[in-house]
């Protein structure tokens, strides 16, 4: 007798807890509701777009609808957001999020707002979330940092090591810190400059 195994689908109670937050990129507004598990962990999610019409109304529906199924049939949140992080398309720019201040697209928002609520400190660190302190300062997340910046006496770094400068601007692409690179600055995230060839 062979046994085939099936996927089982872990549905969520009929009254469950739910989360809710309303989302701005670029000027374009937008909510996410999670619904969670007895234990806090996201079961679903429903996305709604304001004024987009109805074709994305749509498509972020049924995107939606696509997640909550994965999350029910065991897809790892984490595995998820690996995924659709960093996904770049329009509308792309600038959040109202302290803690995701520009976004590439309305799904890396998305899924890196879910790493904020959901993941590890340093799964966060690793996506890009900016921790902040009780005043909202950002907070430092290199442990060896104070390392890194440190300067030998001739007034060159350290072979190999990465000089944090207070002056250098967020990349316009990605919103990534930039280095000098000679008289710009360079994104080692997305690889564009500040106006140098």
């Amino acid at each position: 007798m062979q046994v085939v195994e099936r996927p089982l689908r872990r549905r969520l109670p009929s009254e469950r807890h739910a989360l809710t937050h309303r989302f701005e990129v670029s000027g374009h507004e937008g909510y996410i509701t999670v619904g969670l598990y007895e234990d806090g962990t996201p079961g679903e999610i429903f996305l709604k777009m304001a004024k987009e019409g109805s074709t994305v109304s749509g498509l972020m529906d049924s995107f939606a609808t696509a997640i909550s199924l994965a999350l029910q049939y065991g897809v790892p949140l984490p595995a998820l957001i690996d995924k659709f992080s960093h996904t770049r398309f329009e509308p792309q720019g600038f959040t109202k999020n302290p803690e995701i201040p520009i976004a590439k697209s309305v799904m890396d928002y998305i899924f890196r707002w879910l790493a904020s609520r959901f993941l590890s400190i340093e799964e966060r660190d690793r996506l890009g979330i900016i921790r902040r302190d009780e005043d909202g300062e950002p907070v430092d997340v290199s442990p060896v940092r104070a390392q890194l910046s440190v300067v030998q006496p001739t007034g060159a770094a350290a072979p190999g090591a990465f000089v944090n400068q207070a002056d250098a601007p967020t990349c316009s692409d990605c919103g990534s810190l930039m280095v000098r690179n000679g008289a710009c600055y360079k994104c080692f995230n997305c690889g564009a400059t500040s106006g140098c060839s």
